[in-house]
């Protein structure tokens, strides 16, 4: 399955573990992904995603490439796939506990959030844990 979104991901002793971001162009999908390969993440694709049992991977033509809106199209280096472990839809969040939920198609824990907020980033990676069982949430989006 191919999907206009972004993916990185953190390289773990046992795999890749990596988040999805989703949204209509001009969302900040790779104003996001950007931040997060700031903060240690590594770059598995942008603009389009190939998906296909959990794992997701850049198109051939576009594996490395990272599009900065004002400056042009970047080579950088790259995973070439990671699992996908969490879904991230990029929108206002106006749920202050929400409840967990599922994305309907890749089967896989989702949450909604501000990619505008300056903790966006740390937001996302802190979801990442939750979603992969490193970290315990007592309520909201991956509490039990």
């Amino acid at each position: 399955m191919r999907l206009h979104a972004s993916c990185a991901a953190r390289q773990m002793p046992d795999g890749d573990d990596a988040l999805l971001l989703l949204g209509p162009a001009g969302t900040g999908k790779s104003d996001l992904l950007l931040r997060l390969i700031d903060r240690g993440f590594a770059l598995v694709a942008d603009d389009q995603v190939l998906v296909e049992n959990g794992i997701a991977r850049a198109p051939e033509s576009l594996a490395g490439l990272l599009e900065v809106r004002g400056l042009g199209i970047f080579r950088l280096p790259y995973l070439p796939q990671a699992r996908l472990r969490l879904v991230i839809l990029l929108g206002v969040q106006p749920e202050r506990l929400p409840s967990p939920r599922c994305h309907a198609v890749l089967d896989l824990p989702e949450i909604t959030l501000d990619p505008a907020l300056a903790s966006a980033p740390e937001r996302a990676a802190l979801a990442l844990e939750a979603a992969c069982g490193r970290i315990t949430q007592l309520v909201g989006a991956f509490s039990a």
